[in-house]
């Protein structure tokens, strides 16, 4: 006996859209959880800063907040934080990102009086430059922030065995736009920080970074696989590569000077330095070593200290 039916479908076969289909970490979180997850970041990046800052300040009892992102692009977060200020381009979070972080000269000046236990009161006006104590000051205070970032980054979840959760200072300049930290015309977001003490002083400082890399720094996010491009990197140890000649150069000190007293040097005149106690390395733009000047066998040398970003070069 041979049955013959036609069936028909009761409803029609359910269609998924991509977003929901997709794996979560590769769709991303919804609009409200990243909203929810950036909030949380800056609460916690608030309430951290607020004890890791506290023995720079003289012990301060401190208040931390961190503004709303803001979008504009990078030209726009140049002409924010000005043509000098003291700045410094650090890499933070769990996925090594990296952000330029800003103080005016006026409030780095207050932040260096008040670790020498002065009032740390921005005075009426900004120096031309930070002397060597503010310069280093700055320094530690963006290593320390670096660093908090790079914590809350990873939230509740402990780093991954043998990865050791800090930030670091790639390097300082008082001119944001030597830093290259973003690309003029890319969209960015910037962080306004506000740390206060229980005497009524403020400090200001920017955080800006490219928008892309935002979403990286939130908790759970930062250590998600980046795309894979199918191409795999080239050694810089085999040929062709290996061969090819590198010109170094050593940054000992930069410097802004205005036009007018640029027009009336004349010789013999005098200009202040200042410069570190670590120096960068560079090839062309890209930082490859940081160490100390001193000398080696009647010859100006530099003692190599310090690479921080070795690995992601040649990766790169």
């Amino acid at each position: 006996m041979r049955m013959n039916h036609d069936f028909a479908p009761a409803r029609a076969a359910a269609q998924h859209c991509a977003e929901l289909t997709a794996h979560g970490h590769a769709r991303g979180p919804r609009p409200e959880e990243r909203a929810e997850m950036l909030t949380a970041w800056r609460r916690d990046l608030a309430r951290t800063l607020a004890e890791d800052l506290s023995p720079l300040l003289s012990g301060d009892r401190l208040e931390v907040t961190l503004s709303e992102p803001e979008a504009l692009t990078g030209a726009d977060a140049l002409r924010r934080i000005g043509m000098v200020a003291a700045n410094s381009l650090i890499r933070c979070g769990a996925s090594a990102e990296t952000a330029l972080l800003s103080f005016d000269l006026a409030a780095a000046l207050a932040l260096t009086d008040r670790s020498f236990g002065g009032d740390g009161k921005p005075a009426a006006t900004a120096p031309e430059a930070l002397p060597r104590s503010a310069a280093l000051l700055v320094e530690e205070a963006a290593a320390m922030i670096a660093g908090a970032i790079t914590n809350v980054s990873y939230g509740d979840t402990p780093p991954p065995a043998g990865v050791m959760a800090r930030g670091e200072v790639i390097v300082r300049s008082e001119s944001a736009a030597r830093l290259k930290a973003f690309a003029l015309d890319a969209p960015c977001l910037m962080l306004t920080l506000v740390i206060a003490n229980d005497q009524g002083c403020e400090w200001r400082a920017s955080l800006a970074l490219a928008a892309e890399r935002m979403d990286r720094l939130l908790p759970g996010t930062g250590r998600l696989a980046r795309p894979k491009t199918g191409r795999s990197a080239a050694s810089p140890l085999a040929a062709p590569l290996a061969g090819v000649p590198l010109p170094l150069h050593v940054v000992l000190a930069e410097f802004d000077l205005s036009l007018t007293r640029l027009q009336a040097l004349k010789a013999g005149d005098t200009i202040p330095l200042a410069m570190g106690r670590q120096v960068p390395l560079m090839v062309g733009e890209k930082l490859i070593a940081h160490g100390a000047v001193g000398t080696s066998e009647d010859h100006m040398a530099i003692r190599l200290s310090r690479f921080p970003s070795l690995a992601e070069g040649v990766a790169q």
